[in-house]
């Protein structure tokens, strides 16, 4: 019944950090099957609890089949999955009569930008249209800005922050506040998302139907700035300005060099250039509020704790698959 919470959740890229997030935080509320779908020949491990069924997405006969019967689809791909993918995957789920899809978008709201120019908007968009072109499926996305242990662990060009080094490169003034979100508090959203009744008709209480559409589910951990994350490593590490190497540079020059570096097919120009714009003042977008964080009861978080993550991701040389397709 439509008054009934989500039961049956199909997760791709289960065995991925944010996919993974998502379906430990499902299993622990004791209320879903969870489901990861992955592809023939993958190696990845999905958290204990979940179902795994293995698909060939060059056959969408095994698409459809392994998404009968599941009501919502999160789709986690990796910065390097081919570009007909996501498109192939949505369309399975609308064959397969998936209520609500959640595409593979998780970073700033896109309901009110009005400059769609670049290459990572339009991506995102057209990700948002691949579930309105299956006829079928509800979109429901995540605005969770970028996630903060990530970007901070993984080098200069995301945060500014070379934390082995100590080197941090500080983007016009460094006081710009952005929002981000950990993958902790993306798993509670999701798994908090799926609790509450899909319709509550007469009844002004929450319930999934609230989120589909444009603006989808808007979530924070932190509202931070490069001037903060570093007063929270010396907090964590013990140190001062004067152990770090601190440049400066404007958010202009970063967006300029990171595009020259795009031309030549350097993907840290496009890092470079994508989080240079988020740090800049003049970005609408960049310090939203989360404004689902108290209609699904999230928590408060600890900047210091989610720092201290990030440089056990350093400390463990972690590196995410756009690292490794980095020069």
């Amino acid at each position: 019944m439509a008054t009934e919470p989500v039961q049956t959740v199909a997760i791709v890229g289960a065995s991925g950090r944010i996919g993974g997030a998502f379906a430990e935080a499902l299993l622990q509320t004791g209320k879903h099957t969870v489901t990861a779908l992955s592809r023939k020949g993958s190696k990845g491990t999905v958290p204990e609890g979940v179902n795994k069924v293995v698909v060939d997405y060059d056959d969408e006969s095994t698409v459809v089949e392994a998404l009968k019967g599941q009501q919502f689809l999160i789709i986690t791909l990796s910065f390097n999955a081919a570009p007909d993918l996501h498109p192939k995957i949505v369309a399975a789920a609308g064959k397969a009569q998936v209520a609500y899809v959640m595409p593979n978008y998780y970073s700033y709201p896109l309901h009110n930008v009005t400059d769609t120019s670049d290459f990572y908007t339009k991506l995102s968009l057209e990700r948002l249209q691949d579930v309105s072109r299956n006829g079928f499926s509800a979109q429901v996305t995540m605005a969770c800005g970028f996630w903060y242990e990530w970007s901070l662990a993984l080098g200069e060009e995301w945060f500014g922050f070379d934390i082995a080094r100590r080197k941090v490169t500080i983007i016009d003034d460094g006081k710009r506040t952005i929002t981000a979100t950990t993958w902790d508090q993306c798993g509670r959203a999701v798994a908090a998302l799926l609790s509450l009744p899909q319709k509550s008709p007469g009844s002004s209480s929450p319930s999934l139907a609230d989120f589909i559409g444009d603006k989808g589910l808007l979530i924070e951990s932190f509202h931070v700035s490069q001037r903060d994350m570093l007063d929270s490593l010396h907090r964590v590490l013990g140190t001062t300005d004067s152990d770090w190497n601190i440049v400066h540079e404007s958010s202009d020059k970063r967006r300029k060099d990171g595009a020259e570096a795009l031309k030549r097919n350097d993907v840290r120009g496009f890092v470079k250039l994508l989080f240079a714009n988020i740090f800049d003042a003049s970005n609408p977008v960049s310090n939203y509020v989360g404004e689902a964080n108290l209609t699904l009861s999230l928590p408060k978080e600890d900047l210091d704790e989610s720092t201290r993550r990030a440089i056990d991701m350093v400390n463990s040389e972690y590196r995410s698959s756009v690292d490794l397709d980095l020069p």
